[in-house]
């Protein structure tokens, strides 16, 4: 972990740290259709930027795309499965606008401890969590250290944290979370000017993968991805948080 993420471990981080403005910047979103995603592209579609927004199933992006348009966000679709074809989507993402802030929350989540999941439903889970999340954080950051700005936001979970002791249950999803989290270092390491990545938890969350009894509203999960999309140039990079905490890998 970079020192400046280091030195924040533990500590609150400033809730105020909004500098850097979402208006008339470019904000890309994977897995647009989920709760934690919507939630991410209601907060920022009335805030005058362009949204490049994916989704695999044409019908639930579409629902998303017109209420953000309702509410004032320009739309550039985006459709593909993450898992068979992750350099295209990737490079369809990118290519459709200059992104200024992505956010990697394409995910599923597979129960089975590591002796019970088969190796097929890793893979799938390693596909769409890490390397899909790698592959548009390799579309998209070369532009972003060419314009010496922009933000990246892995959306993790504390069942990839090795601290907390990974999600044994759920042996696919810790493995694919974990490599998320490993991802997000690395590609700290290669950001250049105002370029931050980082990666975060936004806890147990309503979603269709959360189910109804979770503790957190999709708002309450997104917040940490939205304060790490508007850290000023000061901000931490390379780091794991919730709660706009920096909590250990």
């Amino acid at each position: 972990m970079p020192d400046d993420a280091t030195s924040a471990q533990g500590a609150r981080m400033d809730r105020s740290a909004d500098a850097w403005d979402f208006a008339g910047r470019t904000v890309a979103v994977t897995g647009a259709t989920g709760g934690i995603a919507g939630a991410i592209v209601d907060a920022v579609a009335a805030r005058g930027v362009t949204i490049v927004m994916h989704g695999r199933r044409v019908d639930a992006l579409d629902r998303v795309v017109d209420r953000a348009a309702d509410r004032g966000a320009d739309i550039h679709r985006v459709t593909g499965d993450l898992a068979d074809e992750p350099g295209d989507v990737a490079a369809v993402i990118a290519d459709a606008a200059p992104i200024d802030v992505l956010f990697n929350v394409a995910g599923i989540y597979t129960p089975g401890d590591l002796l019970s999941v088969d190796v097929e439903t890793i893979c799938r889970d390693f596909d769409v969590n890490a390397v899909a999340a790698v592959a548009v954080m390799q579309a998209v950051l070369p532009g972003m250290n060419d314009r010496r700005r922009g933000r990246i936001v892995n959306v993790s979970s504390g069942g990839g944290s090795f601290a907390e002791g990974l999600a044994r249950g759920h042996a696919a999803y810790a493995i694919s979370k974990a490599a998320l989290n490993a991802a997000t270092v690395l590609g700290a390491g290669c950001a250049r000017g105002d370029v931050k990545v980082n990666a975060m938890c936004p806890g147990w969350v309503r979603t269709a993968m959360g189910g109804p009894s979770a503790s957190r509203s999709p708002e309450e999960g997104a917040d940490t991805a939205l304060w790490l999309a508007a850290l000023p140039a000061d901000g931490p990079t390379g780091g794991f948080f919730r709660d706009r905490r920096c909590i250990p890998w």
